[in-house]
């Protein structure tokens, strides 16, 4: 399976162009975006590229590609945003890839690192952005995946997008170079 990952767009229509042109040449079979999609946020400069209204009418153009979407909600998207876009946005979401468990979120209200609630057993991928910090991780027993921030990038690291394939997860950044690699079969799940 191959999924095609992004993170705080924060309103950048110029990242949303840069995710769909991507997706086009991808040819994911699952999109997921992790939140934070439409507004930039009260502690966040404006990105480059900074259209709320047309990134939420251009937002119809990933429901319409041809593969499954998935989309959780970040700390900051609003009732009002949320209900303008084309497709539904959870709170969270469990997706079932390649016999991966993979727990899908903003993070906002995850810890960084273990300990986590026990509804996280050992071998699931916890999959979160809201850092804005590429990272790809196993630590005691769980995996630890965010593809960064396309639009607002934290800590010197260059807009990055995420990408599973073939049991791998890497970060790419936009010029097209991985940045990031990790592959949960390497890790000790004991």
């Amino acid at each position: 399976m191959r999924l095609l990952i992004a993170s705080d767009l924060h309103g950048a229509l110029s990242s949303l162009r840069f995710l769909l042109k991507t997706a086009e040449s991808f040819n994911p079979d699952m999109i997921v975006l992790l939140g934070d999609l439409v507004y930039h946020g009260p502690r966040n400069p404006l990105p480059d590229g900074y259209n709320t209204r047309s990134v939420l009418k251009e937002a119809d153009d990933l429901s319409n590609l041809p593969c499954a979407l998935t989309v959780v909600r970040g700390n900051c998207d609003a009732e009002v945003d949320l209900a303008l876009l084309p497709f539904p946005v959870s709170e969270s979401a469990w997706i079932d890839c390649d016999g991966l468990r993979i727990f899908a979120s903003h993070g906002h209200r995850l810890p960084e690192q273990p300990p986590l609630p026990p509804a996280y057993p050992a071998g699931t991928v916890i999959l979160r952005g809201h850092t804005h910090i590429p990272r790809g991780e196993t630590l005691e027993s769980l995996h630890f995946w965010n593809p960064g921030s396309l639009s607002l990038p934290k800590n010197g690291w260059p807009g990055t997008y995420g990408v599973y394939e073939d049991g791998i997860f890497r970060v790419i950044d936009v010029r097209g170079h991985e940045v990031l690699r990790h592959c949960p079969s390497d890790a000790k799940t004991s």
